[in-house]
């Protein structure tokens, strides 16, 4: 399907979308080809490293708005990444600079449409760089792509740094409306997912996602506190396992792993 506005609007309307859509590429590309000169910069100069994180950080916030507005779906989901990748972290590793040059690359090539729109967004987000906490002498990135859906917090910066542990390409969302259209693009592997979560629960979306024929295949957990035979869990399929939080976290959460045959 491409990715254009043929059919969402008639005759003039039509025209006056693509001429938006076209404008948004421009202005993304103007802020794409900033970050690459600072970039180039910190090469130079390592102490620009803040002040390129910070820009980096606005650039991924202002594509994702941009990609949002006008259908812009590939270019969202590599400014989302680019945006967790930063995120997820307090200081930036030796190897950050060649990890967020492949990020500006692979942005410059989308734009400059060496890299189609309507590439296969779940092939192009695995050869994007993993952040991890460890050092790479330490573990080895395993090409396995785990979604988080949770609020940021203590809870979700321990299931992000046991399953980092665990060598996973970790990328955390912090809503479910959010989630939902990152899981049909990228279509993880696996996906844990918070049972409350503001708006929509996370239970909804585990529901939601169990049902789909899209989406039906992809191995998902519930993390949550509520008690086994609280109701709300009730509807979920029987085969979804449930990682409760407290004591026994760790051994569910190995649990939930090994029966998905990804440990």
């Amino acid at each position: 399907m491409s990715e254009d506005f043929s059919g969402i609007y008639a005759g003039e309307f039509e025209e006056v979308a693509e001429n938006i859509r076209l404008e948004a590429m421009d202005e993304a590309q103007e802020l794409v080809n900033s970050l690459d000169l600072l970039l180039g910069e910190v090469r130079h100069d390592p102490d620009q490293m803040p002040e390129f994180a910070t820009k980096a950080r606005h650039t991924s916030l202002i594509l994702k708005k941009q990609a949002g507005t006008v259908g812009l779906r590939l270019i969202g989901t590599i400014a989302h990444r680019m945006e967790n990748y930063l995120s997820s972290i307090k200081e930036l590793p030796p190897r950050a600079v060649d990890d967020m040059q492949i990020f500006i690359d692979y942005l410059t090539d989308t734009l400059e449409g060496r890299i189609s729109l309507d590439s296969d967004v779940s092939t192009i987000v695995r050869k994007l760089p993993a952040q991890v906490s460890f050092s790479e002498d330490d573990i080895e990135v395993r090409n396995i792509e785990v979604m988080l859906v949770m609020l940021h917090g203590t809870a979700s910066h321990f299931v992000e740094r046991e399953l980092k542990q665990c060598g996973y390409r970790v990328h955390v969302v912090t809503t479910v409306f959010e989630a939902f259209p990152l899981i049909v693009r990228t279509k993880p592997d696996f996906i844990i997912i918070s049972a409350v979560m503001p708006e929509l629960y996370g239970i909804d979306l585990a529901v939601g996602l169990s049902a789909m024929p899209s989406t039906r295949n992809i191995p998902l957990a519930l993390i949550t506190s509520l008690d086994a035979d609280d109701e709300q869990l009730q509807f979920l399929p029987k085969s979804t396992p449930i990682i409760q939080k407290g004591a026994s976290f760790g051994d569910d959460l190995f649990k939930a792993l090994d029966d998905l045959f990804l440990i």
